[in-house]
């Protein structure tokens, strides 16, 4: 039982790690292509 609640865990928190870091690449997209429509715009 311990094996397993520990293996649910570890999944949790890698997922939890590879959430974080597809936001962050999805917050750096969102900001170049606002950098990229306001460089357009000028």
């Amino acid at each position: 039982m311990r094996q397993i609640l520990a293996l649910l865990i570890g999944s949790l928190m890698l997922t939890a790690l590879a959430a974080c870091n597809t936001v962050q690449g999805v917050g750096r997209d969102i900001e170049s292509v606002g950098r990229a429509g306001k460089d357009a715009m000028h």
